[in-house]
């Protein structure tokens, strides 16, 4: 499995920005995508963002839109998550994993996240 390394968190008081980095142990192909996860305590996964790999296109989740963007660096097999305007709820840990693009499902092991706090 495709195994993956997130960083980038912290503390942020609410409307600051943090940018989040994925680097991925392998190169993943034009049929996969990259995908941003978030767990909150005692709550769900649930989805962030996701980029195509091959088109660049890019998916949010409607809780995020306009204000988190992701980006990939195809040569550095890294993903990253630009996240401005940070609010309380925001607040999780952080996952990145590979998309198989067919199926929708996350190919990649589960790292240990990176913690995202935001403070009022």
């Amino acid at each position: 499995q495709v195994q993956l390394v997130e960083s980038g968190g912290g503390l942020v008081q609410a409307g600051g920005s943090l940018r989040l980095s994925c680097a991925a142990s392998e190169r993943t192909f034009n049929n996969h995508a990259m995908g941003w996860f978030r767990q909150a305590p005692g709550k769900e996964r649930e989805f962030v963002a996701r980029i195509n790999w091959s088109s660049g296109r890019t998916y949010y989740a409607d809780s995020v839109k306009g204000r988190f963007t992701i980006s990939r660096d195809n040569a550095k097999n890294t993903v990253y998550l630009q996240m401005n305007s940070l609010k309380p709820e925001d607040t999780a840990v952080y996952y990145c994993n590979a998309i198989r693009i067919a199926t929708m499902i996350p190919v990649g092991s589960w790292g240990q996240g990176t913690q995202v706090t935001v403070s009022s």
